[in-house]
């Protein structure tokens, strides 16, 4: 209880390793840190990181800004805490505490800090109590994860932010998150218990209820220490300003900017009155402590939940029906203009979800019911769509009773700050005064209100999020690569900051204060409470190392605080990841980025909001949920190219072998982010952009020539077989192959006799191209043709059971897949350029093209229009299909006699279909074929064509390969089958007694009348 001076947390005495080799720092650390950096290594067990990359990968969060840290320190447990903020403390270096770094105000960036990542270690659920309905967790605990943890005993912590799949809880309590149920539930404070956290000196400070003037009040402040001054200065900030917290702090259910001191004092459950600093923490970024331990409290989660989404023809009209909604028992009301939707549209990964909404609709409203409230959801709707359609001014409504219907309306929601991001172009809906919140009767008003400011603005702006509570996400539209756009920026949040207050409102009402809105908070809270703020933040952090500048500020060195400059001054145009002086190359290209806007702008289309850091869900991003390490998720991989190119970096540094080694080689080019990332930051086609400059520059290596030319060494072997495949297993052949840079654990693919052409020639065909109700070319991919053979022949059996013809060409060349991922691009190109000239007279002669292998069939959709211009590429690439896709999407399988076995099936669809959002067509036909098929949600094997094979990466594949087998043993499904000739390799490889799985084709075949 109360300031720990010594930690009971269990520490190793002796650290494995050599002590010695444990201390050295980094050749990479930036010498300005270098003692720093030494005296970190020497008493943290966690990794210690002073170098340039980790510094500009820790720059940025989801907000528009960016400031360099000192480095970066991944404490294990709370004595690694301790004595990293000891060490920094030491030498003058800020301290800032950072999860997913997913916020939106810059709260989890901070100019030479020492950011203590909490997300990597720390990140447990410590206990669970089910009938106090509360959890005990570490900070780094990911929000889905700990839902996950608690799914059994039917308990969630309430509060839900749209990034719940990668923010942490930690982060959470720091900024006072909320999320679409507050309305239901309120915000975090409402939930935090207890914390413990470390204070600038080192000691433990345990935050809980304390009882005014009671024994144990006392005691605390009887003492000579930190934890009685900040008691008593606490106390006196509440009790000396009364009148101003009963006027400054508005009565709303979300207000999330300055000290919660409207909260810290209050009567407990006996109606005792106590002080619990575990309120004044919540919402405090950072800038108190770092938090290493919380008691949060729990809800029961409702059995079943149905949705309502009415559509409104203007968005005034949708704000006017916001206090109405809250008349009924509903649990969420939240709010989507005509640009979200827009842009969903738009989007790969998005477009299906927005399909429902009406032609017209300018705004919706989404109303949630749960059956915590009714017992009729039919009926509760009903009442509602009698008030809104029947009686009001919605024209439309969307029901939704079903978890998938449900869920693909929330994915839209909950995407919209992402996709809004998108936006193409460098003016961009930028976060800056985005949350501020208003009684949701006043909303209509402050809305026409609000426009009005934009218009003597000259911008616009997108409208989305929490109307229940008040708040609504709106983004002006402005350039702040333009000084005029910067000077707007600040301007507009002046002029809107007044017209919140007129309206009784927050400026934050969920995304908290930082570098954006901090500068502020003296016009919302007045002059007594401002220094009241100071005197509390001096209390808790006398030299102001905690996070300084955010929440508070200094107006001047004379405030409470060290003797110094820090944490004087706050401005929001400090610190922009987009000032007017940046600038970036724009560099010529092999591939086609006009699209994008350019390959910078594709680059720069990351915003940081850390989608690709969710490991629950969808492809994106395989390396980074096997490694958990930034540099390997898309967010990391963009920043170090935004850095390249925008100078940064050092000119020649992304042709480094560093930055090729640690930046891109790790990416496997599963293509998810193409769809999962709601701006579509396409790292496999950016890498495969960089790569190919830099084998112009510094050539290739003879396994890269191996892998990029695997179709030779494949027919050769096919030619010898089976002596090619007995030369694998001779004495020697894994030195030669790890010689050659490939892994000597991995089984090498096998080579067939008669290859797939040959067997194709050597059959009768029974259906004749004249009398065939359709006719396909089927292309002989590499692995199809010479190694596995037979899920062509079961294709090919397939589609004739449907009276297609099929023909297979003899002059065709590989698709150039294994040299695109290389970045070996004009060989790349060279086989596109064939291809399109053999295959368009096929198409132009009616015949599809059908495809074995996933990602061969991806290269004609999708890359060969980066490679190719015209209409020919278009032309073939629309006409491709991969068999499944084209007997689902053709309706095809109703014309073949179907009698499956009775089979449980387990799909893993191919990541890039996925990233296509094509694999959904394998479930459906095996589906129509009479099997019972459980389609996982499943990431990237891991094997990644040669990626797996690759000596140096064979560990990170195998550890990729470990989640996909965890999916497997999951599922009910008695069988496993894969499209992906990679997959069925990653899953055959998995143990001894593991057997490749089938091809879905196989048993498409297995299951013919």
């Amino acid at each position: 209880m109360g300031v720990e001076q010594q930690d009971t947390t269990v520490h190793p005495a002796d650290p494995p390793g050599d002590p010695s080799e444990l201390a050295r720092v980094p050749d990479e650390t930036v010498p300005e840190y270098v003692d720093l950096a030494s005296d970190l290594h020497e008493s943290v067990s966690g990794d210690v990181r002073f170098d340039e990359y980790a510094q500009i990968l820790y720059a940025t969060d989801g907000s528009i800004y960016q400031a360099r840290p000192a480095g970066v320190v991944f404490p294990e447990d709370i004595a690694d805490v301790k004595a990293a903020v000891e060490i920094a403390t030491e030498h003058g270096v800020p301290i800032l505490p950072r999860g997913a770094g997913s916020s939106l105000a810059g709260q989890t960036v901070g100019p030479g800090c020492v950011v203590l990542d909490m997300s990597r270690h720390m990140d447990g659920l410590i206990d669970v109590d089910t009938d106090e309905q509360s959890a005990v967790i570490q900070p780094g605990i990911v929000q889905d994860d700990l839902e996950a943890e608690l799914e059994e005993d039917g308990l969630k912590f309430a509060p839900d932010p749209a990034s719940s799949g990668r923010a942490t809880v930690g982060g959470s309590i720091g900024n006072n998150s909320t999320g679409a149920h507050s309305v239901r539930y309120g915000i975090t404070d409402a939930y935090t218990e207890e914390i413990k956290a470390v204070l600038p000196d080192g000691s433990l400070l345990h935050a809980r209820e304390v009882v005014l003037d009671s024994d144990e009040w006392d005691d605390i402040v009887s003492k000579d220490d930190r934890e009685a001054e900040i008691y008593q200065t606490v106390r006196e900030a509440v009790e000396n300003n009364e009148e101003e917290i009963e006027t400054r702090y508005p009565e709303l259910k979300r207000r999330v900017s300055g000290y919660n001191l409207d909260r810290v004092i209050y009567e407990n459950e006996d109606g005792e009155e106590v002080m619990n600093l575990s309120k004044l923490y919540v919402g405090s970024e950072g800038t108190l402590g770092v938090i290493v331990e919380a008691k949060i409290g729990l809800v029961t989660v409702p059995e079943e939940t149905a949705l309502v989404l009415y559509c409104f023809e203007d968005l005034v009209d949708a704000m006017e029906a916001v206090p109405e909604a809250l008349e009924f028992d509903v649990s969420a009301v939240e709010l989507m203009d005509d640009e979200v939707f827009r842009l969903a549209a738009e989007s790969d990964g998005y477009s299906e979800y927005v399909e429902p909404i009406p032609e017209g609709t300018e705004a919706s409203l989404m109303l949630e019911y749960d059956s915590e409230l009714h017992d009729d959801f039919e009926a509760a709707i009903a009442e509602t769509n009698e008030y809104f359609v029947d009686n009001g001014k919605a024209f439309d409504a969307i029901e939704a009773y079903t978890d998938e219907d449900q869920a693909d309306i929330w994915k839209l929601r909950k995407a919209a700050i992402p996709l809004l991001m998108s936006l193409e172009g460098d003016p961009k809906p930028y976060p800056f005064i985005e949350d501020a919140t208003v009684p949701p009767k006043e909303l209509a008003e402050y809305v026409i209100e609000f426009e009005e400011v934009l218009e003597d603005h000259g911008t616009s702006a997108a409208y989305f999020a929490h109307a229940g509570s008040g708040t609504l996400h709106i983004r002006p539209i402005l350039n702040l690569k333009d000084q005029n756009g910067i000077e707007k920026m600040h301007s507009i949040t002046d002029d809107v900051t007044d017209l919140v207050i007129k309206h009784h409102g927050a400026f934050s009402g969920e995304h908290g204060d930082g570098m954006a809105r901090t500068e502020f908070n003296p016009k919302m809270y007045g002059d007594d409470l401002w220094n009241s703020f100071k005197e509390v933040k001096t209390a808790f952090d006398p030299e102001w190392d905690m996070h300084p500048g955010n929440v508070v500020y200094r107006d001047s060195p004379e405030d409470p605080g060290p003797d110094s400059e820090r944490g004087v001054g706050a401005d929001m145009r400090e610190n922009l990841r987009y000032g007017a002086d940046y600038q970036s190359v724009e560099p010529q290209t092999k591939l086609d980025f006009s699209d994008e806007g350019g390959f910078s702008h594709l680059v720069e289309l990351c915003n940081g909001c850390g989608t690709c850091r969710e490991t629950g869900s969808d492809v994106m991003c395989p390396t980074y949920r096997a490694s958990k390490e930034e540099i390997q998720a898309t967010r990391g991989r963009a920043n170090m190219l935004r850095a390249a190119i925008s100078g940064e970096l050092p000119e020649d540094e992304i042709y480094s072998d560093r930055f090729q080694e640690e930046v891109l080689d790790l990416c496997v080019g599963c293509k998810g982010c193409k769809s999962d990332c709601p701006t579509g930051v396409d790292l496999a086609k950016l890498k495969a952009e960089v790569k190919h400059e830099y084998h112009q520059q510094e050539g290739t290596t003879i396994r890269e020539r191996l892998f990029a030319n695997i179709d030779t060494v494949s027919r050769i072997g096919s030619a010898l077989a089976p002596v090619s495949n007995w030369a694998q297993e001779l004495p020697g052949s894994d030195v030669i192959a790890e010689k050659l840079g490939i892994a000597p654990d991995r089984s090498l693919p096998h080579f067939a006799s008669t290859s797939l052409e040959e067997w194709f020639e050597q059959r009768y065909s029974p259906v004749s191209e004249e009398e065939a109700d359709d006719k396909v070319v089927l292309f002989p991919d590499t692995f199809t043709n010479y190694s596995y053979p037979e899920p062509g022949k079961a294709a090919v059996e397939v589609l004739e059971a449907a009276n297609i013809y099929v023909e297979i060409p003899d002059d065709t060349v590989p698709t150039g897949r294994a040299a695109f991922s290389m970045g070996k691009l004009d060989k790349a190109y060279d086989r596109a350029k064939r291809n399109v000239q053999v295959l368009l007279p096929y198409i132009e002669n009616g015949y599809s093209v059908v495809f074995v292998e996933p990602s061969d069939a991806a290269m004609l959709q999708d890359e060969y229009l980066d490679l190719l211009d015209g209409q020919a590429a278009q032309r073939v690439g629309a006409s491709a299909y991969g068999v499944c896709e084209f007997l689902h999407a053709h309706r095809i399988y109703d014309d073949i006699d179907f009698d499956a076995p009775d089979e449980y099936l387990s799909y893993h669809g191919h990541c890039n279909q996925k990233a296509l959002n094509k694999d959904h067509h394998a479930a459906a036909v095996l589906q129509q074929a009479g099997y019972e098929v459980d389609a996982l949600d499943t990431s990237c094997c891991g094997m990644a064509g040669s990626f797996g094979y690759e000596k140096e990466h064979y560990d990170l594949s195998k550890s990729i390969g470990k989640i996909l087998f965890e999916k497997v043993d999951e599922s009910p499904g008695e069988t496993v089958v894969a499209p992906g000739a990679s997959c069925r390799t990653q899953l055959g490889d998995r143990d001894e007694r593991s057997e490749k799985p089938p091809h879905p084709t196989e048993k498409l075949r297995d299951a013919l009348a």
